[in-house]
């Protein structure tokens, strides 16, 4: 059975607009976020002029949002836990890590494609 609500073009249409509200509320509030985001620009340019063809453009740039994609994943699971208590807690403190390691793969991954593809 299908959820009651917009269907169609118009839930595409309200799709957008709370994605485009989720990435203002990271780039607001999230200081990582707007880091890696900084970084994107200066790289993305940069991924254009020294890869050598598409599949190398796709692998430069696609790893950078890959970075921003768990860094918005990362700030998700944490505002949910600071929104649940302020008390320490094991899983919360466990699932803000998990995020955060994420994070860390997703940036390990990037240097690393950058690397391979522009080095070796």
């Amino acid at each position: 059975m299908a959820k009651p609500g917009k269907t169609g073009v118009s839930r595409i249409i309200a799709a957008a607009g709370y994605s485009r509200k989720g990435l203002y509320a990271a780039f607001k509030h999230e200081a990582a976020f707007r880091q890696e985001l900084l970084v994107l620009l200066i790289l993305s340019p940069i991924a254009v002029w020294l890869g050598e063809g598409s599949v190398e453009y796709a692998l430069l740039i696609g790893c950078l949002l890959l970075v921003m994609i768990a860094e918005l994943l990362n700030s998700a699971v944490e505002a949910v836990v600071d929104r649940v208590g302020a008390e320490q807690h094991e899983l919360s403190g466990r699932a803000k890590d998990i995020g955060s390691a994420a994070v860390f793969l997703a940036l390990v991954n990037a240097v690393l494609i950058w690397f391979f593809v522009l080095v070796l």
